[in-house]
């Protein structure tokens, strides 16, 4: 078996396709995956974690954490976590949240503006990273670890990359 290109890019002209781009991530996902949501307002950060949790099962509705900073769910049978961190000033803050969950190994962990959470979370697998092209957006997924490269290794077999690596 060939080595996962640890970077890799997709044109997502629409909103359907970054949906379909985070089924195909379910698709090659593990327990215990932590992903990081790096991307300007609007870019599709919370839509690609909603169309995630509801690929991998999260049956109930899936709400913004932006006020809440932290949303928890049940997918596919494991915890599931999303957070924002927009609203975050200082990692300080992050203390009163009981974040000791989000070190459960099998536990799906997805986290926006995971900057603002520096040194409070875990490390991620997965980075994402959305912006804006034209109409649609553009994302590079990077793998920043073994099971983060299985899962980039899934989501590229199941939705090839639209973009070259390296362009």
């Amino acid at each position: 078996m060939t080595e996962p290109d640890p970077m890799t890019e997709w044109a997502l002209p629409d909103e359907a396709a970054t949906a379909r781009l985070a089924q195909a991530l379910a698709s090659g996902a593990s327990a215990g995956l932590v992903l990081y949501l790096h991307g300007p307002l609007g870019a599709g950060k919370t839509s690609f974690a909603r169309a995630l949790l509801t690929a991998l099962g999260a049956g109930e509705r899936i709400k913004s954490p932006t006020y809440t900073l932290l949303e928890g769910y049940t997918a596919g049978g494991r915890a599931a976590w999303h957070l924002d961190l927009y609203r975050i000033a200082d990692p300080g803050e992050l203390e009163w949240l009981g974040l000791d969950a989000l070190l459960d190994d099998d536990a799906l962990v997805l986290v926006e503006w995971p900057e603002r959470g520096a040194g409070a979370l875990p490390p991620a697998d997965i980075e994402l990273h959305l912006d804006y092209a034209g109409n649609g957006r553009h994302a590079v997924m990077l793998s920043r670890s073994e099971r983060g490269a299985r899962a980039l290794a899934g989501a590229a077999a199941a939705m090839p990359p639209a973009v070259p690596t390296g362009a």
